[in-house]
């Protein structure tokens, strides 16, 4: 019994990346609505913004634009992620500097997480999370500086594996890149390295199967297991002390992020372990695709995969001793000149 309660924790501690109970008493935060873990660009203009995706959950995002635009129409890019985390952290700093080189950036909390709406909370789903990117074109292609017709995407961590599903789908999207990728669906239903066997998964599936039995007695869905409370015992795997470094440090802490201050539901992984979303990864092409990863990412062997997988045009591009949260948000390590360039040359 023991060995199944083990097992049915793997999928929830895969992308459950966050550490504590409670709420950080270090003072990190003071006013959580306007906290972000970047410095907004004097360069650059940013608003809150809100749109809806197909389902009618309404989304919370920041647009970030060049000034005095005129009426000039430039290209633009949505972009989210990483998995777990909200516009005020990563996703926002990849608005913030491809504003900076003259793009439109809309940086979105993804359904049931942040700011955006949908109940329950701290849930993921392998088409809604798709939609969202989707949902944010949408939004885009309806702004009065935004050229429709040169819209790109940039997904983070567990968002590129959604980004790259996005894009296969949606035409709209002439070019999509990603950085520190994840496939949440395979890591959920496999384990890391695909380690899981069928005998596992189906006792993981069984365990959350019945998980929702006392959810609906409950009449709301429990949450996942945490890895961590506020500091690590110093025994725990380095791809772990340094997602710590980042969420639960003033670095990256945030009180809204389910990987800074919270847990995904319990019975969140049931639909990613059956709906694997990079099926179709080939019809992305023509329209060309940037993968972007550490050398050292424990998460490296995902956008190895992908890029095999994916037609040209393609690039694969790893950063030297760079790990997987350093493309987070550091900006000396983020090649942000090669995305300048790449989306430079194919949102023409």
């Amino acid at each position: 019994m023991k060995k199944i309660h083990i097992l049915s924790m793997i999928v929830l501690l895969l992308f459950s990346q966050a550490y504590g109970q409670n709420k950080l008493n270090s003072g990190i935060m003071e006013n959580s609505k306007e906290h972000y873990t970047f410095k907004l660009s004097e360069k650059v203009i940013r608003q809150k913004v809100t749109f809806k995706n197909r389902y009618g959950i309404t989304l919370s995002a920041d647009l970030y634009s060049p000034p005095n635009i005129g009426n000039e129409k430039l290209a633009a890019i949505a972009i989210s992620g990483p998995f777990g985390a909200v516009k005020e952290q990563s996703s926002g700093l990849y608005a913030n500097q491809m504003a900076e080189r003259g793009f439109i950036a809309i940086a979105f909390d993804p359904s049931f997480t942040g700011e955006s709406g949908g109940e329950f909370r701290d849930i993921a789903s392998s088409d809604i999370n798709t939609e969202d990117f989707s949902a944010a074109v949408d939004f885009l292609g309806l702004q009065k500086n935004v050229d429709r017709n040169k819209i790109g995407i940039i997904g983070i961590c567990g968002f590129g594996g959604f980004a790259l599903n996005a894009t296969a789908v949606d035409k709209r999207v002439k070019a999509v890149a990603t950085t520190s990728m994840y496939d949440i669906p395979r890591v959920s239903s496999k384990g890391y390295y695909d380690k899981v066997t069928l005998e596992e998964r189906n006792k993981i599936l069984e365990h959350m199967s019945q998980q929702r039995w006392k959810d609906a007695e409950a009449g709301t869905p429990a949450p996942g297991p945490r890895s961590n409370t506020e500091k690590l015992k110093g025994d725990e795997s380095q791809f772990v002390k340094e997602y710590f470094d980042y969420y639960r440090t003033p670095r990256g802490f945030h009180e809204r992020s389910i990987n800074s201050n919270g847990a995904w539901k319990a019975t969140s992984g049931f639909s990613l372990m059956n709906m694997p979303i990079l099926t179709y990864i080939k019809e992305i092409s023509p329209r060309p695709t940037l993968i972007i990863a550490g050398e050292k990412a424990h998460s490296r062997y995902f956008s190895e995969d992908i890029y095999k997988m994916a037609a040209e045009p393609k690039e694969l591009m790893i950063i030297s001793n760079a790990v997987h949260v350093d493309l987070y948000d550091k900006i000396n390590i983020i090649p942000f000149n090669k995305l300048e360039s790449f989306f430079k040359e194919h949102l023409k």
